[in-house]
């Protein structure tokens, strides 16, 4: 059975409108098709409906105020908006217990609430980052359970979310999408309404496992690849040298279909799914008997890195002649990833926590952040104004490389702070030439490997 209307563009339904639900509806919409959203929180619906974006991404804003109002884009909290759409794309989050393993409860209320609204003809694509096996072994027995069955009356693929935050909107419009249906009709049908949708290529694979391993593939490489990049700027910390070098030299080589690519260090790894996707699939290998010690060396690289980051911070005061107990430090930058304001699962977290432990007073600016969520998380009242927050102290640590960060006006700031005024680079990657000013200005330079 074909899963797409041939006559007319399809209409779509996302459920869950978090990140990747706001940030694809809207791109569909934009693109001309017919969106309905779908989540059970009144609140962030009636938000929507007011044009008002609850999530902090490049261009997301101005295009859900141009929807507004439009047939294009609508919202709804009940599940029985599903019934016009030709396409129902399932968004919802997908974290993980203390144990690591994937918790499925939010997947496993919406499926069982969509079922018994499914119609024969529907595509069911499956965005929520899960374990292999998880589509066919779960998803679908939960829809089945409506009376319909898969093949036969609906269709149902994997599709996963691969957005990188802060380019997301770009992303859509040219990254490849994976197919991987639980039937060879479903994943054509499913790959069709990409291109037709997004004009993207579309990759298309024989079963939802290939397409589930690919998203965890892919977030595994990056994690593992960081957490190379962390232990070689250690390395190269102690025959001082500067990883930057090291990597771009490195780089060069060719291998494979490309060149080695090593990524940079940095104070460590944040977010929702580098943090989380990994261990989703060790936990998945770990149940079939397979232990995955990449996985595990990687995390615990890049989990270390915060605690790197602030002996580094301490140890520098120290050398200086600065007593820690005493010092100031001015965290500039907070959120786990360059110029964007999100919190979650922050590295800049623990650096706070162990310099507030050696007794040192900190300070913390971040002009992408709310101050409150600052505040409520770092236990630190966030300060209004760059000049507020390096006033005094002995430190400027660029924990997140915002564009505003790599523009400071060091001379302007140096008659703010105290000599010697350290400057550590957590995620700016300044130039030399930029060192080299720093140098001449008077303040003293430490960065990740640098």
């Amino acid at each position: 059975m074909r899963f797409l209307p041939d006559s007319r563009e399809p209409k779509v339904a996302i459920i869950g409108f978090g990140y990747v639900g706001c940030c694809l509806g809207v791109t569909l919409a934009d693109q001309g098709l017919y969106v309905t959203g779908i989540d059970r929180n009144p609140h962030l619906v009636s938000e929507l409906n007011a044009g008002r974006c609850h999530i902090s991404e490049p261009g997301l804003s101005e295009a859900l105020e141009k929807l507004r109002g439009t047939s294009r884009l609508t919202f709804d909290t009940e599940y029985d908006a599903i019934k016009d759409a030709d396409v129902v794309v399932i968004a919802v989050g997908t974290p993980i217990g203390p144990d690591r393993s994937l918790i499925t409860e939010q997947l496993e209320e919406v499926c069982a609430t969509l079922a018994p609204r499914l119609r024969r003809g529907q595509l069911v694509v499956l965005k929520s980052t899960v374990a292999p096996g998880t589509t066919r072994g779960l998803v679908r027995p939960l829809l089945e359970g409506g009376g319909l069955v898969q093949r036969e009356d609906f269709g149902l693929v994997f599709c996963p979310e691969r957005l990188s935050e802060g380019n997301a909107l770009s992303e859509l419009r040219e990254l490849p999408i994976i197919v991987g249906g639980c039937d060879p009709e479903s994943t054509h049908s499913a790959a069709e309404f990409w291109k037709r949708a997004l004009n993207v290529p579309v990759c298309e694979y024989a079963s939802p496992e290939v397409a589930e391993i690919v998203k965890l593939a892919d977030n595994w490489w990056i994690d593992h690849n960081i957490a190379l990049a962390n232990d070689l700027a250690r390395l190269c910390d102690v025959f001082r040298v500067d990883v930057l070098q090291v990597i771009t030299g490195a780089n060069s080589l060719p291998k494979g279909t490309g060149h080695v690519n090593i990524l940079l260090p940095s104070v460590g790894v944040g977010g929702y799914c580098l943090t989380k996707d990994p261990w989703i699939t060790w936990n998945a290998a770990r149940e079939r008997g397979v232990r995955l010690k990449t996985i595990e060396t990687g995390r615990a690289v890049n989990d270390a890195m915060p605690a790197y980051t602030h002996e580094a911070i301490s140890a520098e005061l120290a050398r200086a002649g600065w007593d820690p107990k005493s010092a100031k430090v001015a965290i500039l930058g907070a959120a786990f990833k360059n110029n964007t304001g999100d919190l979650r699962s922050t590295p800049v977290k623990p650096v706070v926590d162990g310099l507030l432990a050696a007794g040192v007073t900190v300070s913390l600016f971040d002009p992408l952040a709310d101050p409150a969520e600052l505040r409520s998380l770092m236990g630190v009242e966030a300060s209004a104004t760059l000049e507020e927050a390096v006033d005094g102290a002995h430190c400027l640590a660029v924990l997140a490389g915002h564009e505003p960060f790599r523009q400071l006006d060091f001379a302007a700031l140096r008659e703010c702070v105290p000599s010697p005024c350290l400057v550590f680079d957590g995620r700016a990657y300044y130039s030399q030439e930029t060192i080299d000013e720093l140098r001449r200005l008077g303040f003293d330079y430490r960065g990740i490997g640098r």
